[in-house]
């Protein structure tokens, strides 16, 4: 992502993540065993961003349009409590979320892949596509990740965040 002070300065003032689930937190691929079970990968990186910023006490949602005990268990890990699953209007979640929690647009950063995901970036004060999205997304996202969904493109967010809430860790200078 390029360094955009008109940016940092909308990330200092963001409350609430809104994140899409596969080709965002996953690498968009479905994998299937012989029960049916669904299979998922995380990246690790993304997990520790997603540590941190809810440390940092921005709240993290997922909403996605499939639904997979994987990504429940993965959510509780992480300390995630509101996972949205099965959802096909994304944008009316998250309206309500902002509704009850009493947040405005430049309180919301989401990030998105795919069609779907485009009306929450109408109520996003920032809109971000991953690397490997659609080009619809990424012609409407104010910001683009370097990263593909599901490879440390979350993390990329998380930072971008933290820094310009001043929550970042500074390096330790002076260490080998």
């Amino acid at each position: 992502m390029k360094k955009d002070t008109t940016i940092e300065m909308q990330a200092a003032k963001i409350e609430l993540l809104v994140l899409d689930v596969d080709g965002v937190l996953t690498d968009g691929h479905v994998m299937l065993t012989e029960k049916g079970e669904e299979i998922k990968s995380f990246n690790i990186k993304d997990g520790l961003g997603l540590k941190m910023l809810i440390e940092a006490g921005i709240e993290v949602v997922l909403i996605t349009g499939r639904s997979s005990k994987a990504l429940a268990h993965r959510a509780k890990e992480l300390g995630i409590e509101r996972v949205c699953q099965g959802v096909m209007d994304k944008a009316s979640i998250l309206a309500e979320i902002m509704n009850e929690k009493k947040l405005q647009n430049v309180n919301v950063c989401s990030v998105g892949d795919d069609l779907p995901d485009l009306p929450l970036f109408s109520l996003s004060g920032i809109s971000v596509a991953v690397a490997d999205a659609a080009p619809e997304l990424k012609g409407e996202a104010m910001l683009v990740t370097k990263s593909r969904g599901g490879n440390g493109a979350v993390r990329e967010v998380c930072e971008l965040i933290l820094k310009a809430k001043g929550k970042w860790p500074r390096p330790l200078s002076g260490r080998r």
